[in-house]
Formats: structure tokens, sequence, C-alpha cells
């Protein structure tokens, strides 16, 4: 790298001294009465003077003023010397020559030491990007057996307990003297358990293996109207009311339909599972350029403070129930579709969970 800065300095060097001497065997072949010409020489022994000083700095500016100086001080005197006036100006021409070079050169100087600082601070924001960058993958990777860890010890937790119910139902019924109205009840407890062993795997593996969005142009309206219709008989004991809002001519959206159903129908059902007392769920969707708003309002007992940020995570529930999979899984739903899912509390009571969908989600087809 430095014999080619070498060499490169070398040939801008050999331009300027025959740039110089090639004005100056003009100056000196050119007669005097041409005044013209010679006016149009000593004006091109700047460009060589400029050269030199912004690949060379302040220094190269006066060497090439001094070169221009040493070859054209003689063609002043010998040339000029009848008119003296005229001379004088030549004269006070070289000393602007000297100025010139100085301040490009001075000039120069200054925005390469900029460069260079700009160039060591950019330098230094790689460095510290990278930095940034390593710190980030670490926090991934933390955070993601942290994750495991929870995942883990959500999934020995929901575990043990039907485990233990299914052993205290066995070892009753080992019991010779159990009557068999009592058999069938603990064998019952058995495959209810069995059961709920089940459901819990399979909800696992749908969640750590989530099926890829299969997009379609569907209509939000129909989608919120299925879901209340499936929805309305787990709403009627309890008195609830479910209301579709979808104002006519929302345009359609591009996602799953089976996938966003699912997710608005598992918000509805948790809905109606936190209003004991009855009320109104209101489920509604309208655009919000660029994207597409769903929300699920409820006047049920709602989710403390404390709890808002933990409930997408898996195996959290305040149910006694639940598997505290289903608010993970609509999240991770709805975060392949590109969008966002949220929780917050309403102003009076009750939970309000949004859906904001891209219209047209990147790698759909």
């Amino acid at each position: 790298m430095a014999i080619e800065k070498r060499n490169t300095d070398a040939i801008r060097i050999a331009i300027v001294l025959c740039g110089i001497l090639g004005i100056t065997i003009a100056h000196y072949t050119t007669p005097a009465s041409s005044v013209l010409w010679h006016n149009i020489f000593q004006r091109l022994y700047y460009l060589p003077i400029i050269f030199t000083a912004l690949y060379f700095g302040w220094l190269g500016g006066l060497a090439a003023a001094a070169c221009v100086a040493a070859c054209y001080i003689p063609h002043i005197f010998l040339a000029w010397r009848s008119f003296p006036g005229y001379a004088m100006n030549q004269y006070a021409e070289i000393a602007v020559f000297f100025l010139v070079g100085f301040i490009t050169g001075l000039l120069a100087d200054r925005e390469r030491k900029r460069k260079r600082e700009l160039e060591q601070t950019a330098e230094q924001l790689s460095k510290v990007y990278a930095e940034l960058q390593d710190s980030f993958e670490q926090l991934k990777r933390a955070d993601r057996l942290s994750a495991i860890g929870h995942l883990s010890a959500g999934l020995a937790h929901e575990i043990r307990n039907p485990l233990a119910s299914i052993e205290g139902a066995v070892g009753i019924l080992e019991q010779r003297e159990l009557s068999e109205e009592g058999r069938v009840e603990f064998l019952g407890i058995v495959k209810k358990e069995c059961r709920r062993l089940n459901r819990l795997l399979t909800n696992l593996l749908d969640f750590a293996r989530p099926r890829r969005p299969s997009y379609q142009i569907v209509d939000v309206g129909q989608i919120l109207t299925s879901v209340a219709s499936l929805a309305a008989h787990m709403a009627a004991p309890s008195a609830i009311t479910l209301r579709a809002d979808c104002p006519s001519g929302t345009p359609p959206i591009e996602c799953d339909p089976e996938q966003l159903k699912q997710v608005i129908l598992n918000l509805t059902i948790n809905a109606i599972q936190a209003m004991p007392d009855g009320g109104e769920i209101i489920l509604s969707a309208r655009t919000k350029n660029p994207n597409f708003l769903i929300q699920v309002k409820d006047q049920g007992c709602g989710i403390s403070p404390e709890d808002l940020d933990k409930v997408f995570n898996p195996f959290f529930t305040t149910k006694e129930n639940g598997t505290g999979l289903g608010l993970s899984m609509a999240h991770q739903i709805v975060s392949q579709h590109g969008g966002i899912l949220s929780a917050e509390r309403n102003p009076d009571k009750g939970m309000t969970f949004a859906v904001l969908l891209p219209r047209r989600p990147e790698g759909s087809v």
C-alpha cells in the first residue's frame, strides 16, 4: 500500500513538473508582442500550483509556487525589463502564486484532516456497532435460554399436577375394598387427566412447530361474524352479548383465515371466561393506514398491571385449569403475519386485546 502511494505521488509530481515546464517553454517561445498569450500562459501556472496544493498540502503548494517562480522570473526579466510597470505586475503575480498555493494547500490539509477524523469516527462506530451486535446476540442467546428454562419449568409444573392426580387415583384403585362406584369415579379421574395431558402436549407441539400461514384475500367482517357465532353458545349461559363491529366498505386483508380466526376465537373465549357476571364483548375491525386493526374488548375482571407484561409468556395463566399456551400461540401467529398483538386495560373495566396486521404481509404471494 505504501509503495503504491509513493508511485502515485511520483507520477503526480512528474505531471506537475511537466506542466510547469510546458507552460514555461510556451512563455519563452512566444513573442513579447503577443501579450494576450503571455497573460493566458501566466494564468495557466495556477493549475499545477493548485493541483500540487490539493494533493500535497500547503508545503506542496509553496514548493510548486517556488518552481513556477524560478521558471517565470527570468522570463519577466528578459522579456519585460523595458516595461518596468508591466514587469512589476508580473512580480506581484508571483506573490499571488505563493498565496494561492499556501491557502489552497491549507484548505486541502484541513479537508484531509476532517476526512481522517470522519474515517476514524466511522471505524470506531463500526467497532461499537460490531460490539453491540455481539452483545445483542449474547442477549438473544441468554433470552432464548431463559425462555427455554421458563418453558421447561412451566411444562414440568403443568405435567406434575395431572400426574399427581393419576398417581393418587391409581393408588386408591389398588385398594381391593373399593366399591364399583368408587372405581368408576377414579377411573374417570385418570381418563380426564390423561386427556388433559394429551391436550397440553398437543398445544405444546402446535406452539413449538407452528404452521406457516397460507395467505388468502379475506373479508374480516365475515371472520368476526363467524367467531361470534362459534362463541355464542359459550356466552349464552353467562348472559354475555357478542357484537361484531366492522363498517361496510372495509377493505379485505391478506392473511391466513383459519389462523386469524383461531387468534380471535381464543381472545373471545378468554373474554367470555373473564365475564362470569355477563356484559358485552365487542369484536371490531377497521383500517389504520397502512395497517389493519382488530380489537376484542370485554367488560370482565381484567388483568392486574403487574401481569400485563407476562400474558404472552408460555405457561403463564391466571386460570385454574388453563395451560397458558393460548395467548402465546396467538402472539406467535400474529408475529408470523408480521403484526403485533397487544393487551391493555380499559379505563372503566375489562381488557382490550388488539391485533395490528399489515394489509399485505411480507412473504405473501
